[in-house]
This record gives structure tokens, sequence and C-alpha cells, in this order.
């Protein structure tokens, strides 16, 4: 897959690199919709691509300084995501396997791989947060996140302004982020926040 760098892409990586938050931004959404595609086409699943993009650019932030050291940043991100689509084809496997052998070792090569994500764990505490929010930010933050509203398709069905669904969920990823301050990483609940990785 060949994935245009982003302009200044080795002062941006160096950036992430130090713990820039808006940088890694500017990399996740640069990268994150061609990625998607890719992994839709070997997953044919939204939800299974949405979480492995996610995963994936949580463990670049989590591992971040390390990218100083990675020569081919594209690469390794298609590198990254591919191998996460198909362990994700794997676990779906396990689930219609019905020889025991390679069912327990691919479980244990999935072991593995959990004992080094604590993803699961973030996105818990993103949704207990959810949870928290006013009624209406929650109505519109879980239309938009969950079910992939439009803002004006949201709008549309509440019978509200875009500007209005706008700053909702705004003020909804505010909270979020002020609500698991000090327990997630703030890079990490911008990928886990974001809306529509690809359309």
């Amino acid at each position: 897959m060949a994935v245009r760098p982003l302009e200044n892409e080795t002062y941006i990586l160096t950036k992430v690199a130090e713990g820039d938050e808006q940088a890694f931004a500017i990399l996740f959404r640069w990268y994150s919709k061609p990625l998607a595609e890719f992994v839709f086409k070997i997953t044919n699943s939204i939800d299974d691509t949405e979480e492995i993009i996610q995963d994936s650019f949580i463990k670049i932030w989590l591992r971040r300084d390390t990218l100083n050291s990675i020569n081919n940043f594209s690469g390794y991100l298609y590198i990254l995501c591919r191998n996460a689509a198909l362990l994700s084809l794997k676990k779906l496997a396990t689930k219609t396997v019905a020889h025991a052998a390679f069912e327990k070792d691919i479980l244990n090569e999935l072991e593995l791989e959990d004992l080094d994500n604590p993803i699961d764990e973030y996105r818990n505490l993103i949704q207990l947060a959810v949870e928290k929010l006013p009624g209406q930010q929650q109505k519109i933050y879980k239309m938009s996140r969950y079910e992939r509203l439009k803002h004006d398709e949201i709008a549309k069905t509440l019978n509200l302004s875009p500007e209005t669904v706008k700053k909702h969920i705004q003020l909804a990823v505010q909270f979020i982020k002020k609500d698991v301050s000090g327990r997630i990483d703030l890079g990490v609940v911008l990928v886990l926040t974001n809306f529509m990785i690809f359309k």
C-alpha cells in the first residue's frame, strides 16, 4: 500500500516522540483514513477496522519514544495495521475452528498480545466518562461516535442546528478529557474520541 508521507514528517515524528499531542493529531488525521480503507479490505467490517486503526495509533503514541528509529513510517504503519487485521481474522477463526491444538496456539498468541495491550481498559474508562455526560450531550455523542451519524443527520433527528450538535460534541470531548485526565494519556483520548475514521 502506498501512502504519501506527510509533509515535514520527520519534524512531526520528532515532535510526537517528544509528546506533542498536536503533532500526533496531525499524524493521526493524515494516515487514519487511507489505513482504514486498506484494513477494511481485509476485515470487511467497519467496527473491526475502526478498532484496529485506534489500537495501532494508541500503540504508536504509547511507544512514541521509539519513533526516531523508524526509517519508513508509512511502511511501518502499513505493517502494523496489516498484522492487526490478520490477527483479527485469526480471532474470528478461533471461534469456528474445531481443531483444539490450532485453537490453543492461536489463543496463546492472543494472550501474549493482550499482555501488552491496555487499550480495552482505556475504552472502559472512556465509556464510564460518556455515561457521566449530561443527557443531551451523551445522546449526541453516542449518535455521532457509536451510531456513526453525521452532524447534519443528528441535527435533523433531534431538530437542532448542526452548529449546536458540533458544540455538544466539543463539550462532550472536553468533559471526557477532563474526566479521564491522569488515568489516560491525552494522545490516547484523541484517538478514542475521534469520529468517523473513514466515510
